[in-house]
């Protein structure tokens, strides 16, 4: 058998790139080495007819029309903003930071934009080039606040301290003036109505697609004339230039026989335990059901590759793999692991258009 196209990772990226060839012509191999479709993405009811986020929550969001118009055409959407608190000593706070974390935190009662920017700048470091996430966040928010919000929380979800990680994984969450509560910024927030399980279904129906299958694993009998790899680039050239570093995840699920568990789809623990949150994203999904399912996500060093870790060091690193790629002909790389790169699902889907764009060109 012959296609034109190779794509490993039935994933995000893999999926969108295989509906997108597959519509104008191209004949498409998925493979991927998990037992189901959508990557990362997944979800999936467990035994008590709960649906769950199996990878820890998606929240999808974006301001990309482009991106946005493209996802509904395989689904419609349930519109909903995530809540989040954090719990610092017992207490839940709002976060991302805003006015009304700014009074529970410091006793204050600060009622405008302008008075809590005063007070905010009054707390701030003066440091106009951040060299690391540390210094960036001593600049935005100062000592006390990144203490009880991001220090121990960093230490958990990446293994390192702040001053070890790049200024970009603390810029991608806002620091507010004012009382909105929601999560992300973005105008376009919601969930597919049946899931992610169903938007992959529908984006890969009738491509052929083969699920437990490794790379290696394909017969000399399947021939294609373009890869496209979505999954590990070091990986891929077989750690030659030594591994780069990625930090998994391990998820614990819980049942209960009520209709909530807590009050809000996400709850951050920086200080207590070992996990970084709890989610329970029965909250966004509007689900009838009766009973709920939590989910406590431990980061951890060994598994599944979920983050690439953003330090200088290992950017240094993947461009060497980069540039490995470079020489290789009709072989491309994209995604989360495909480009080592830490991107919201939006992103991940406008880079993967733009790429289809490129493969339409050849």
């Amino acid at each position: 058998m012959r296609y034109d196209y190779l794509i490993v990772g039935a994933g995000l990226s893999g999926a969108v790139l295989a509906e997108r060839l597959s519509s104008i012509g191209k004949s498409v191999l998925v493979i991927d080495r998990r037992d189901h479709i959508g990557g990362n993405c997944h979800d999936m009811y467990d035994d008590r007819g709960v649906l769950i986020h199996r990878y820890g929550p998606h929240y999808f969001r974006t301001n990309d029309r482009r991106v946005k118009e493209y996802l509904s055409s395989f689904t419609d959407w349930i519109p909903g903003r995530a809540r989040i608190r954090t719990s610092i000593d017992g207490k839940l706070f709002p976060f991302p930071i805003n006015r009304t974390t700014m009074n529970m935190f410091f006793g204050t009662d600060l009622e405008t934009e302008e008075e809590t920017r005063r007070f905010l700048a009054s707390k701030r470091e003066n440091l106009t080039d951040p060299k690391n996430a540390q210094e960036k966040l001593l600049s935005m928010i100062g000592q006390e606040l990144m203490d009880a919000f991001y220090s121990g929380y960093t230490r958990k979800q990446w293994g390192l301290s702040l001053k070890d990680l790049e200024p970009s994984v603390v810029t991608r969450i806002p620091v507010r003036m004012d009382t909105k509560e929601w999560y992300f910024d973005d105008d376009f927030q919601a969930l597919p109505v049946d899931g992610y399980h169903r938007l992959f279904q529908r984006m890969l129906g009738g491509i052929d697609v083969r699920l437990e299958m490794d790379l290696d694993d394909l017969s000399k009998r399947i021939q294609y004339d373009r890869l496209i790899h979505t999954g590990a680039i070091d990986e891929f050239f077989d750690f030659k230039f030594g591994r780069l570093p990625y930090r998994s995840l391990r998820f614990e699920f819980e049942s209960f026989d009520q209709d909530f568990y807590q009050d809000w789809v996400q709850i951050n623990y920086p200080s207590d335990g070992d996990h970084t949150r709890i989610v329970e994203i029965k909250h966004l999904t509007g689900q009838k059901v009766k009973g709920t399912t939590i989910v406590r996500e431990y980061p951890e060093d060994d598994g599944d590759r979920y983050y690439p870790v953003p330090t200088r060091k290992n950017r240094e690193l993947y461009e060497r793999y980069r540039e490995e790629a470079e020489g290789l002909e009709d072989v491309f790389f994209t995604g989360r692991l495909g480009l080592y790169e830490y991107l919201n699902m939006d992103q991940v889907i406008g880079k993967v258009l733009d790429l289809f764009e490129e493969l339409k060109a050849l």
